[in-house]
């Protein structure tokens, strides 16, 4: 195979930022083509990466020549897309939250098994330097098991991150489904299922508009208990008016964990003699500074090598799973199960 020939669909800020720079980089692949509805987007991302503007993702699905998508579209888009993709034979990786429901997600799952195609889901959490090391001092067992555990994702809203500012989709319930939950806080479970190879068994959520326009959440505190017994909270928040918290805390049986919460050492370990190992392990991603994701490279690496990704259509289910969970705990008040 020479160059991957890719297409991305969907212009908005996630696109600009990550997926196509990230190709860009990569010598392995080429950007043939783009859309987006709002046309004169597509075009100019067109004239910047000398690709294809297209105005409808069917008329890009339709081109022969590519043969992967990015699928970077309001939530309530991606199934309908990813599906549509698949069945014409084009390798997907989808922005988180996958879905909307289990029904969509597992659609998207079926679709890529019927294509024998791959679908990866953008969880870029589990790729960053900070979070691999701390997974790596975990099985180290030096410090047994996780008991409880804290982690977060909180910064000012997407009216400071998405193209349409203040006007954007994230705020709309008919487009996003959910708020913070669905932009952060599925970032935070999938995060904290891959950190401790465990799964999320019951939830239990408190969420409230607090501040932000539109029908959505803006916040979102989550109780987590895990198949292992492990206990913990889950933060989301879009109201969060200093420096951005995307900080994980792991409370073990020989010690303690602090993962992103200093500016200097991104992974820092007391340990019950009194030893602290500080660790400088590269910075975690914010919206006022991006890193290189890995996603992208993974993505094409798995193509290339003929491979199960890092991050399959089950994986981001299983995530997704956890906030739909959180949706219906904060609505009934109850505890929710994971089946």
């Amino acid at each position: 195979m020479s160059r991957l020939q890719i297409g991305v669909i969907g212009c908005g800020s996630i696109a600009r930022h990550r997926h196509l720079p990230e190709y860009a980089a990569n010598p392995r692949a080429n950007i043939r083509a783009v859309c987006d509805i709002v046309e004169p987007r597509a075009r100019e991302l067109a004239a910047t990466y000398e690709a294809h503007a297209h105005a409808d993702y069917q008329s890009l699905l339709q081109d022969p020549e590519i043969q992967a998508v990015s699928v970077c579209l309001p939530n309530h888009l991606h199934a309908e897309v990813t599906v549509a993709a698949l069945q014409a034979g084009k390798h997907v990786l989808c922005e988180k939250p996958m879905a909307t429901s289990r029904a969509e997600a597992q659609a998207m799952i079926d679709a890529a098994r019927s294509a024998d195609k791959l679908l990866m889901i953008a969880h870029n959490q589990r790729f960053m330097a900070a979070h691999v090391k701390a997974k790596q001092v975990l099985h180290s067992s030096r410090l047994g098991a996780v008991l409880t555990f804290q982690t977060a994702f909180s910064h000012g809203g997407p009216e400071r991150w998405s193209i349409d500012g203040a006007d954007s989709w994230f705020f709309r319930k008919s487009e996003a489904f959910v708020g913070a939950l669905g932009d952060l806080g599925v970032h935070k479970a999938d995060l904290i299922r891959w950190l401790l190879e465990d799964e999320v068994e019951s939830v239990a959520a408190f969420a409230a508009t607090l501040e932000k326009p539109g029908d959505v959440e803006d916040n979102a505190v989550c109780v987590l208990q895990m198949r292992s017994g492990a206990l913990g909270t889950l933060t989301a928040s879009w109201t969060f008016h200093s420096p951005e918290d995307n900080s994980t805390h792991l409370y073990c049986e020989h010690g303690v964990m602090h993962i992103a919460a200093d500016p200097v050492y991104q992974v820092i370990v007391h340990h019950d003699d009194g030893g602290v190992e500080r660790i400088e392990a590269g910075q975690v991603a914010t919206n006022q500074s991006q890193t290189k994701s890995g996603v992208v490279d993974e993505f094409v690496d798995a193509i290339f090598s003929d491979r199960e990704s890092a991050i399959p259509g089950s994986e981001g289910m299983a995530s997704l799973q956890v906030i739909l969970a959180a949706v219906q705990s904060a609505e009934t008040g109850r505890a929710v199960a994971i089946g």
